[in-house]
């Protein structure tokens, strides 16, 4: 073999361990670097999970309310039969 033959081994060694090197990096690159659509779908997802969750504290105050309301005057309304009934008695 003849000293080309070396240098044009050699050559292609380097080439391929520059390609192999410049792919390796860019792999590191694109696992380390968060993904900007998922990080934007991640914040738009909690945005709206905070208006959830204050759509829902709502109205559980507004069922509490209602429960109120409903139990409060079913009790009211039990306690003026009971106090008729004696009345008539």
């Amino acid at each position: 073999m003849n000293p080309e033959h070396f240098f044009c081994m050699g050559l292609g060694a380097l080439i391929t361990l520059a390609v192999q090197y410049y792919g390796r990096r860019k792999v590191r690159q694109a696992i380390a670097a968060p993904d900007v659509e998922a990080r934007r779908d991640i914040q738009l997802l909690d945005a709206e999970n905070v208006q959830r969750i204050g759509q829902i504290d709502r109205l559980q105050e507004r069922l509490a309310t209602v429960e109120s309301i409903v139990t409060d005057r079913a009790h009211r309304l039990a306690s003026e039969i009971d106090s008729l009934r004696i009345k008539a008695n």
